[in-house]
């Protein structure tokens, strides 16, 4: 029963307001103090073990690009060609924002970054087209969901990591599954445009196309650099974030000149303060497993799971509600590393493929982005459009429906998930 004072103290923490790092690392050594014979050095040896990974080079990496193509304004360009593409459907400036995360989301990997990138652009595009505060925030929010789905993506490096599982497999495996939500929002969209009666913002000129498509091409190059270099093994993940920073850095400094000195010394520190902060998670998150791992808590767990039903389908809904209820109350990076060594065992023991189980798993939490307390992409969308929270919230509740379907189908459906990186690893 002494692990309860870990959950304990976790809960006292958080609640107080201690950052995550700080709750989870000062748990488990207030656990090592009070109940355990281990000394409490372990605490800074299983911290270091814990970033002492190759794989997560990848995660400054890619926040360095993601940050840099903001500076540069590949953003802006990608939103205007995003336009020209689909700007002519009714309620075209939701299906702009839509199909604009998906390209994006080749480049970033991550929700936050696609919704402070590109969701200052398009809250305001939308607005001075007349869409309410509501609709932009919901369809802004709900589509930088895909980010950290369609490869690359940071959750998945950190649960690649944690699970031992391969990352360019899980890379392939968000692909199909990142389009579906892509399609299944562009379709909740046009109904609300219909509803609503949304008007068409521009009219189609192949002209205007070309136009947009000549001025991003470059920009649209990088998600065909990133994610053709992972799936045909040209890269390594750590290595193609690597070559999205180069490349990024070359459309900013020399092609379209956009990157001055003062904004890159202001990306890199940007960057260093956001990996800095992700690390110190990744590191408090595992000495936290090492201590439920050492308690036999992942067992416990997975024997209680199993012993629910005899239905695999039952404990696959428990473990998508247990895993969005985490997603409503814990940043990203620490959910995954705490839920991995105790929900993966079951998973494993349902017989569900590790690369399925992290697609599942990442869009849970993706999902959880989107709801209270936490939310981080309300928060940082509400701050962008200067409204409310609440309002926030209310914009963005519509949009978790579709998203919802598809995690049911890739949940029942592991054909979804697994065609492409059968096809390509296998």
């Amino acid at each position: 029963m002494e692990i309860v004072i870990l959950f304990v103290a976790l809960g006292v923490m958080l609640v107080l307001g201690a950052p995550v790092a700080v709750a989870l690392a000062g748990s488990a050594l207030l656990y090592i103090l009070t109940s355990s014979p281990v000394p409490p050095l372990i605490v800074a040896h299983r911290m270091i073990n814990g970033v002492d990974s190759f794989p997560l080079l990848a995660v400054p990496f890619f926040i360095l690009a993601g940050n840099l193509m903001n500076t540069a304004g590949i953003t802006e360009r990608i939103f205007k060609f995003a336009l020209a593409v689909v700007g002519w459907l009714r309620g075209g400036l939701g299906h702009v924002n839509v199909g604009a995360s998906v390209i994006f989301a080749g480049m970033s990997g991550a929700a936050v970054a696609d919704a402070g990138g590109l969701g200052a652009i398009e809250i305001k595009a939308m607005r001075d087209a007349g869409y309410d505060d509501e609709f932009s925030v919901g369809i802004t929010a709900a589509s930088s969901t895909i980010g950290p789905i369609i490869p690359p993506s940071l959750p998945m490096v950190i649960y690649g990591v944690v699970a031992g599982v391969s990352i360019g497999q899980l890379f392939a495996a968000g692909f199909i599954p990142g389009l579906i939500m892509a399609v299944s929002l562009m379709m909740l969209v046009a109904f609300i445009a219909w509803r609503r009666n949304y008007p068409r913002d521009q009219a189609f000129q192949l002209s205007v196309l070309w136009y947009s498509f000549h001025k991003a091409f470059l920009s649209l190059l990088t998600p065909v650099i990133i994610v053709g270099g992972i799936l045909t093994g040209a890269f390594t993940p750590t290595e193609a974030a690597v070559a999205a920073c180069a490349y990024a850095l070359f459309l900013g400094l020399f092609v379209y000149r956009t990157l001055t000195l003062r904004r890159f010394l202001r990306v890199s520190f940007d960057t260093i303060e956001t990996t800095a902060v992700v690390l110190m998670v990744v590191g408090a998150a595992a000495i936290f497993a090492w201590v439920l791992t050492a308690n036999r808590v992942p067992e416990l767990m997975a024997g209680m799971l199993l012993s629910a039903s005899d239905r695999p389908w039952v404990i696959l809904l428990l473990i998508n509600l247990i895993l969005l209820i985490v997603g409503m109350f814990m940043e990203t990076v620490a959910a995954i590393t705490i839920t991995v060594p105790v929900l993966l065992p079951v998973a494993l023991e349902l017989g569900i493929d590790p690369v399925h189980f992290g697609v599942i798993l990442v869009l849970n939490l993706m999902i959880g982005l989107l709801t209270p307390p936490v939310g981080m992409v309300l928060y940082v969308l509400a701050r962008v459009a200067n409204i409310r929270f609440e309002r926030a919230v209310v914009g963005t509740a519509p949009f978790i429906v579709p998203l919802a379907a598809v995690l049911m189908l890739i949940t029942f459906v592991p054909a979804v998930t697994m065609w492409l990186p059968t096809l390509i690893y296998r």
